[in-house]
């Protein structure tokens, strides 16, 4: 994997949660130096902190390697945790229902119970077996606003992350209009590995964006197609609600979803899926049957 720039994590070890700098030799414990004042990295983002984080973990050895540790959602309560839907040209077209691209995206929200941190397995439940996967570029508000202009959006922006948007398919058709029921399963999806402080457009605009399953490549685009591109996803949310610093946004899955196979190919136990971003890293998550 190309080498990455310093990012923030949130993990467990040693019996509790901390926060923390990763580095490619591996995790600069922070807690001790921080955690008095942030609870977790969404305090950080809300206190402007990251410029100070980094710094702080600047030529110091790491404390742990990745795989010592138990790798948490990175922000774990925010206040808005909102998803977009359909927001590639293929995954358009998947619907097959002779519409054009819509002029609006589709959204919903997501609870932060949904999710589990990178090398957790995500839970197939005993309700259905259609657990499926979708890789998505995730981004984290720093600076809060309402209705925030589309040339000022990328400054709202504090981090960007992943997500596997993980989904039971056949519960997000139990209603007329809505698919909440299918994506708020406890422990389907992942959120991370990590935050990748956001300093420049290149690391959105047109980045490949690539899911996974046990090696096999499922879903692979490029943002620069996104039909809502991050500062539209920016200014669109926020004319109707204000968003706040930690707020999460899932932007959306290229084609390509276990559901779009004839016949599907669902998510099942022992499987492994990997969503991977250029300059963000990889979400790794294994499945499990719900005990």
């Amino acid at each position: 994997m190309t080498q990455l720039p310093l990012r923030l994590a949130a993990f467990h070890a040693d019996g509790a949660d901390r926060i923390g700098v990763v580095t490619d030799a591996g995790i600069v414990d922070l807690t001790a130096d921080f955690g008095t004042r942030f609870a977790g990295l969404k305090e950080v983002i809300e206190g402007a902190a990251i410029p100070e984080l980094l710094a702080a973990a600047e030529g110091r050895q790491p404390d742990c390697a990745q795989d010592q540790v138990r790798w948490l959602i990175p922000i774990a309560n925010p206040e808005k945790l909102i998803c977009i839907g359909v927001n590639f040209p293929d995954r358009n077209a998947e619907y097959k229902d002779g519409q054009e691209a819509p002029g609006r995206p589709s959204m919903f929200i997501r609870f932060p119970r949904s999710f589990v941190g990178h090398g957790e397995n995500l839970v197939r439940p005993p309700e259905s077996p259609q657990l499926d996967y979708e890789g998505e570029v995730t981004i984290v508000i720093g600076k809060g606003g309402r209705r925030i202009p589309r040339e000022e959006a990328y400054d709202h922006i504090a981090a960007i992350t992943l997500c596997n948007e993980g989904t039971i398919r056949d519960w997000v058709r139990h209603a007329k209009f809505n698919v909440t029921q299918g994506k708020n399963w406890d422990r389907s999806g992942a959120i991370g590995p990590w935050l990748v402080p956001f300093t420049k457009p290149e690391q959105l605009d047109d980045i490949r964006l690539e899911t996974r399953v046990n090696g096999e490549v499922r879903q692979s685009d490029r943002t620069g197609r996104m039909m809502y591109d991050f500062r539209y996803i920016v200014n669109y949310v926020s004319t109707f609600c204000t968003l706040v610093p930690g707020d999460v946004i899932v932007c959306g899955t290229p084609t390509g979803a276990g559901a779009r196979f004839d016949p599907p190919i669902w998510l099942k136990p022992g499987d492994v899926v990997e969503v991977e971003a250029e300059g963000i890293g990889i979400l790794r998550n294994g499945i499990e049957d719900e005990a």
